[in-house]
């Protein structure tokens, strides 16, 4: 059996093979364990998960609080270290490379999301969205900026610092900056914890639209079911495990698997 079936998020159940090919996805870990403290009082955030982010896709990722959910994506994007075990970005399994390899390969094959924005804030709005490619010394693709920032509504916005925006606008910043490299995959916290209804259902569909129209790779941490009925798979983290994996999901039906993960 394909570890890939129709693009399905997959992870390890007992007597299962683990994926054998990660470059058909995005994101993949493998036999990932993370352990925060030692000995008695060390903490299992993450208890042998083997799972795939599939390529061009939009996974939401949900859990009760402590379940390992925020670790699973911190680790699998790089800005945590698994105490044992393999994460992967594509083909590149990121245990081979050093801290110097590590950060490049964030800065130019990831795209980050936060609840918090995390904007410059000395910096215009079209100066924090080509940021990550200054750093890295490249010039923005005009034509790919242009088709992000009309895409987000920013054409106006560009020559404003964040403490000009609303928190709306900040966020359409925050994607703007995650979108114009073309990342390999987006990993995004939270993305509309600190806003209001409209403004998260906005930012919610330019999320759903870069997946449709650009077929970006795209993995959501949240904690609400009518967020992550926006995405093509939800995987339900409990324990530091995958719990259960539901496709075309709505929010009733992920409300429902939320209300018995509490029980």
């Amino acid at each position: 059996m394909s570890p890939y079936p129709d693009h399905a998020v997959v992870d390890r159940l007992p007597g299962s093979a683990p994926p054998s090919r990660p470059d058909d996805a995005a994101a993949m870990l493998v036999g990932a364990v993370k352990r925060y403290g030692s000995g008695g009082a060390s903490v299992v955030a993450l208890d042998d998960v083997t799972i795939a982010f599939p390529a061009g896709r939009f996974t939401a990722v949900m859990g009760p609080s402590g379940s390992g959910k925020s670790t699973m994506m911190h680790c699998a994007a790089g800005l945590d270290r698994l105490s044992s075990g393999r994460a992967f970005v594509g083909g590149t399994d990121l245990s081979t490379l050093d801290d110097r390899e590590l950060t490049l390969l964030r800065r130019e094959r990831i795209g980050f999301v936060f609840q918090a924005f995390n904007l410059v804030a000395t910096l215009t709005a079209e100066e924090n969205i080509c940021l990550p490619l200054t750093l890295s010394g490249r010039r923005p693709d005009r034509a790919v900026l242009e088709q992000v920032v009309s895409m987000l509504g920013l054409g106006d916005r560009l020559h404003h610092r964040p403490a000009e925006l609303s928190g709306g606008q900040q966020q359409r910043v925050a994607v703007a900056r995650a979108l114009v490299a073309r990342p390999q995959v987006v990993f995004a916290d939270e993305p509309t914890g600190n806003l209001d209804t409209r403004s998260g259902h906005e930012i919610l569909g330019y999320l759903r639209s870069a997946v449709d129209l650009h077929h970006q790779s795209i993995v959501m941490v949240t904690h609400d079911p009518n967020a992550a009925a926006w995405a093509d798979h939800v995987v339900f983290v409990v324990d530091g495990r995958v719990h259960d994996v539901m496709d075309r999901p709505s929010a009733d039906a992920v409300l429902d698997v939320v209300k018995g993960l509490g029980r």
